[in-house]
């Protein structure tokens, strides 16, 4: 079996192992070894192959990750409008409760409604913020 042979079976071992795993990072890391196929295919020796596979291997792990690091954080699923469809809405509080709660009517329902920290507790239009179990956190508007 070639030096080739071998590189590209690395590389897709690498590859079947990511589609199980769900590991992008050993994608970068089979751009490096079908690199040290390459580099044998153009007929370099064994070192040099290494050294291919392994600066262009760990480089574009080094990439990804730096990469991922500039990404902003997610947000949790209790404030995050793609997840919640009611964030951003807009409700109507006549009164506040005594106890910090509010009932607001919102798609033919009733629904308990917190306000955010630090918020006034005035009536008015508020928008959604979050949802916090099956109450709405509202800020004013």
């Amino acid at each position: 079996m070639t030096e080739s042979t071998i590189w590209w079976l690395l590389a897709g071992g690498a590859v079947a192992v990511e589609l199980v795993t769900g590991t992008f990072y050993l994608l970068m890391l089979a751009i490096g070894l079908a690199a040290g196929a390459i580099a044998a295919h153009m007929g370099f020796g064994l070192s040099v192959q290494l050294v291919v596979a392994a600066v262009l291997g760990a480089g574009t792990v080094v990439v990804w990750h730096l990469q991922r690091g500039r990404e902003p954080g997610r947000q949790p699923a209790s404030s995050n409008s793609d997840v919640q469809q009611d964030i951003g809405a807009t409700v109507q509080v006549d009164t506040w409760n005594a106890d910090g709660t509010a009932t607001v009517a919102y798609r033919g329902a009733l629904w308990t409604a917190i306000p955010a920290p630090g918020l006034a507790l005035q009536p008015g239009a508020h928008r959604v913020k979050e949802v916090v179990g099956n109450r709405f956190v509202l800020e004013k508007i």
